[in-house]
């Protein structure tokens, strides 16, 4: 079965990019496809509360040849509508 490698971009940070250097063993293109779809909303779920209102998160999927097949993003917007939240 064929690897795959995850590599996780956060469009706010400086230094916001994570090389997947294992990877993941997956059937085929298919199944890395929903492996991407599946880690941005995690991925999201302990971000978002911890860097603001605005963000954006990539998936770059690469093969064992090292060629991105596949790049998924997942973005965050929120806005306060009544100035102070209290």
């Amino acid at each position: 079965m064929p690897r795959y490698f995850f590599d996780v971009h956060n469009g706010n940070r400086h230094h916001g990019f994570e090389r997947d250097d294992e990877g993941t063993i997956c059937p085929d293109f298919e199944a890395a496809r929903v492996q991407a779809m599946a880690t941005l909303p995690e991925i999201g779920r302990w971000e978002i509360p911890r860097d603001g209102d605005k963000q954006a998160f990539t998936v770059l999927v690469r093969n064992e040849t090292g060629s991105i097949v596949y790049t998924a993003t997942l973005t965050f917007a929120g806005l306060r509508l009544n100035g102070d939240a209290s």
